[in-house]
């Protein structure tokens, strides 16, 4: 939209619409409302990300759920659409030229222009849609809170800091060390 096609109030987006707009342009819709993602990220931002990404693809090799990054379409509905920053997808059949249907976790690393739609819009539109957990990564502040899906609604945020390991309630057997997305020192091994 930028320069070459110009936001319309009231009006509600579709996936039609969203695949004519320019390439080079990255936009989320949720409940045909269009979300303009730039500018960029920051470099602390690309580092949680592709951490995150990289930790889970090596932990899923060889089990049937797939890391993917952004920018990747997730097809939700024709209102809904969105590109999380890292999620996987367990059930291959969502898996074509985009992600249709709902993974089964989606994790946001927050940046100061799309930070309030990641903790308000996204949780409510991936609670709605079914993501079993959904991740939300503060950068700067190097903690990160979990949601984990309970009887169709997010629980209570779990909160954990740069020096613990987050399980997942997603993908059984998933432990991630927060020290490694957050590159700092990992905390001392206890001494007997």
């Amino acid at each position: 939209m930028g320069d070459s096609l110009k936001r319309e109030a009231g009006r509600k987006y579709t996936w039609q619409d969203y695949l004519s707009w320019p390439d080079e342009e990255r936009w989320e819709v949720i409940d045909g409302e269009a979300f303009n993602m730039t500018p960029s990220p920051t470099f602390n931002h690309q580092r949680a990300t592709g951490n995150f990404y990289g930790i889970l693809r090596d932990k899923l090799k060889g089990k049937p759920c797939v890391a993917a990054i952004a920018p990747l379409d997730v097809y939700l509905d024709d209102f809904n659409f969105v590109q999380p920053d890292v999620m996987v997808v367990c059930d291959k059949k969502k898996i074509k030229d985009r992600i249709y249907g709902a993974p089964d976790l989606i994790i946001e690393v927050l940046s100061p222009a799309t930070s309030l739609k990641d903790k308000r819009e996204k949780k409510m539109l991936y609670e709605r849609f079914g993501v079993k957990e959904y991740i939300l990564v503060y950068p700067d502040e190097m903690f990160v809170e979990k949601f984990c899906l309970k009887d169709s609604k997010f629980a209570e945020a779990e909160v954990f800091g740069p020096q613990e390991v987050i399980t997942l309630c997603s993908i059984d057997a998933i432990e991630i060390p927060l020290w490694e997305i957050f590159e700092v020192e990992p905390p001392e091994a206890e001494v007997a």
